[in-house]
């Protein structure tokens, strides 16, 4: 193994977390940030000490030292042509969902990762959630037995929402139930979805920002399972990022349910009242140790780079994951199930030559 050179493009939040876990992670020799808002880069620099801090991209692009691009841009209409930069310039690449904005886009990205023998993977942080990882073990090692239904319930404050809403039009089933619908699909696998049937709410976020305020999906798998995931970003305001998430998975042996609502540790205090901390999806920074899933999804893709390993999320799976919500987006608006077929892709590469 040898230690790898690794670019960070966008540094905001999770972009932020992204190159703070870089820079101190042994199998990164160099690290190279690039981020639009100046005074956001000098902090992150600061925070990591790149070997190059730029407001230019390209420049990390052109770079034919790096190996590896993490790319965590906002609005999300800029990944696929970011992405497309960074596979055609032979970069390993690490994309925050979404994949694309169309299928086209996502199959173009695939192609190219493909053609070129480079690792490409999606940011489906949720995976690295330890207890969402014991749901996905509790059906593989027949805990449960066969998989039946499923259900989860995911809300989020609407500071966040409406940051979210505010910059793309993209709904609440494309970029926050997509989390869910990775998860299950994981778990599930090698079943594929068949049927989507969805309905959506807007009484908040419809007039200022054209976006639903929550989603409600019901997916129908090839073998009769049924899933079904709430997704909303209209809580009142709470701890920055609030998230809060129920499980149930249930089996023909039996069942596991998962509280992810992050109400076991709150600080109270006569200024604020009751706040939940730790509580956000990626997780945080607590002194020496990272609490939640995005420290360890981001060490993952380096171990992979420089280990020669395929991700756990792969491009087809994200493409499928895609298929499912854009399929709850039609539901939503015509009011009736939209079937959905799976294509065929060609086998994924469990290691690089």
């Amino acid at each position: 193994m040898r230690p790898i050179n690794v670019a960070v493009i966008g540094t905001g939040w999770c972009g932020g977390i992204r190159a703070e876990t870089c820079a101190r992670s042994p199998f990164v020799n160099e690290l190279h940030i690039a981020e639009i808002r100046e005074a956001r880069l000098q902090e992150v620099a600061e925070l990591t000490r790149p070997v190059t801090a730029t407001t230019d991209y390209r420049e990390l692009v052109d770079n034919k030292s790096i190996d590896a691009v993490y790319i965590s841009t906002t609005p999300e209409p800029t990944h696929y042509p970011i992405a497309k930069e960074s596979l055609s310039a032979g970069k390993h690449v690490f994309l925050e969902k979404p994949i694309a904005l169309e299928l086209a886009e996502a199959d173009e990205l695939i192609s190219l990762a493909r053609s070129r023998n480079l690792l490409f993977t999606i940011g489906y942080s949720q995976r690295f959630n330890p207890k969402f990882a014991y749901v996905k073990r509790s059906i593989d090692d027949g805990t449960i037995g066969q998989p039946i239904s499923a259900l989860v319930s995911r809300h989020i404050t609407r500071n966040l929402g409406k940051k979210i809403g505010g910059r793309v039009k993209l709904s609440p089933a494309a970029m926050e139930a997509t989390h869910d619908i990775d998860f299950v699909l994981w778990c599930l696998a090698p079943r594929k979805p068949v049927r989507v049937y969805a309905q959506e709410v807007r009484k908040i976020m419809g007039a200022q920002y054209n976006v639903p305020d929550c989603v409600w999906i019901v997916v129908t798998m090839d073998d009769g399972t049924v899933f079904t995931i709430g997704a909303g970003w209209v809580l009142p305001p709470a701890y920055p990022n609030f998230s809060s998430t129920w499980i149930e998975m249930v089996g023909t042996e039996g069942a596991v349910m998962v509280d992810d609502t992050h109400r076991d540790v709150y600080v109270t205090r006569l200024e604020k009242g009751i706040q939940f901390p730790i509580s956000s999806m990626p997780g945080e920074s607590v002194g020496h140790v990272y609490a939640g899933p995005m420290a360890a999804e981001t060490i993952h893709f380096l171990e992979c780079v420089a280990l020669h390993r395929q991700p756990i999320v792969t491009p087809e799976h994200a493409r499928m994951v895609m298929q499912v919500y854009q399929a709850a987006d039609r539901s939503a608006e015509t009011g009736q199930p939209v079937d959905v077929v799976v294509e065929e892709r060609p086998a994924e590469v469990s290691t690089l030559a």
